[in-house]
């Protein structure tokens, strides 16, 4: 049994250890001045190539017959895989403004979002512990983005853009957890990526492909920005460049390894292990993009990792008085 738990912790840990690499490949692609379309096009077209290898190896290999969704399941699978595109574009969007090392911080605050969510859902008020959690990540995130710094100014560009993927990858989880869990993992996770590809190829028509063609999108889409290096033909060296690295730690390796670690963890300490990615990628962005990150930010970072931790450790049952 320990055995197991010990194999799960490292593969989970793995998974939110790939995963948290990246947001620093992202802006290294954009410092190559690649777009933020072509960036999340590659990566969402070679993943679901990928995943499509896998789920064919895996069913010819399989000895039982694989569960498949229903009508309905498909169509709530493909609903909610807008929400992981929404996350991934949003995020992408919040580096263009912001280090990677603030817009991950900005990103774990589905931490808290996800306690707002769940009261609304279930109608009942937070418990204390979850209530004192949520302070903590507030005031890590105030620390780990310099905030009291009156000389640190960031782009509110970024803030809105990662708040926004923060929100997305709330849905996001909620999703995941409630809808067909009896499906093999890679098999909902091509189907989930397919929904948020519909997003991913809208965000490319409308912010690089249409406004090359179209002087009426050109102008809607510079209303929203001043960026106009993404009015270009779409450069699709990206695929052999970034876009496989992108898809394999971003949409390949992650959910296979957190489907191999979660069962032996549990949601708890999963949860908890899987926190690892805010100080990975920070360490990343600190040694391969040399983003200053100072003592205060890392404090910040204990802070939110800390309440993760709280947040979830198991409800100390009640032992009942015996006469």
């Amino acid at each position: 049994m320990k055995k197991n738990i010990v194999k799960g912790i490292l593969f989970v840990a793995l998974g939110a250890s790939v995963y948290g690499m990246l947001a620093t490949f992202v802006k290294m692609s954009y410092k190559e001045e690649y777009t933020t379309a072509e960036v999340t096009t590659s990566q969402f077209v070679l993943g679901i190539v990928g995943l499509l290898v896998l789920n064919f190896v895996q069913t010819i290999t399989s000895k039982n017959k694989l569960s498949s969704p229903s009508p309905t399941e498909m169509r709530r699978l493909l609903t909610a895989g807008t929400s992981l595109g929404c996350t991934s574009l949003f995020y992408y969007i919040s580096v263009q403004y912001i280090a990677v090392s603030v817009a991950i911080v900005l990103l774990m605050q589905s931490v808290w979002f996800s306690v707002v969510a769940e009261s609304f859902l279930t109608r009942k008020l937070p418990g204390f512990r979850k209530i004192f959690a949520t302070a903590i990540v507030l005031c890590g995130t105030v620390l780990a983005t310099n905030l009291i710094n009156i000389d640190v100014t960031l782009d509110w560009k970024g803030i809105f853009w990662g708040l926004l993927a923060a929100a997305s990858f709330t849905v996001t989880m909620f999703t995941s957890n409630t809808i067909a869990t009896h499906l093999p993992v890679l098999r909902k996770s091509m189907i989930m990526l397919s929904g948020g590809s519909v997003v991913i190829f809208l965000f490319l028509f409308f912010a690089q492909i249409g406004p090359l063609h179209s002087e009426n999108l050109k102008s809607f889409y510079l209303n929203f920005t001043d960026n106009t290096q993404h009015i270009r033909p779409f450069d699709i060296s990206i695929f052999w460049t970034y876009g496989f690295i992108l898809a394999l730690f971003g949409t390949i390796i992650p959910p296979i390894l957190f489907n191999l670690g979660f069962p032996n963890t549990g949601l708890g300490l999963g949860s908890i292990i899987s926190s690892l990615e805010l100080p990975v990628s920070v360490t990343m962005a600190f040694f391969l993009l040399n983003e200053k990150v100072i003592l205060i930010q890392w404090i910040g970072i204990l802070l939110i990792l800390m309440a993760i931790i709280l947040m979830n450790l198991p409800t100390r049952k009640k032992i009942p008085l015996t006469e």
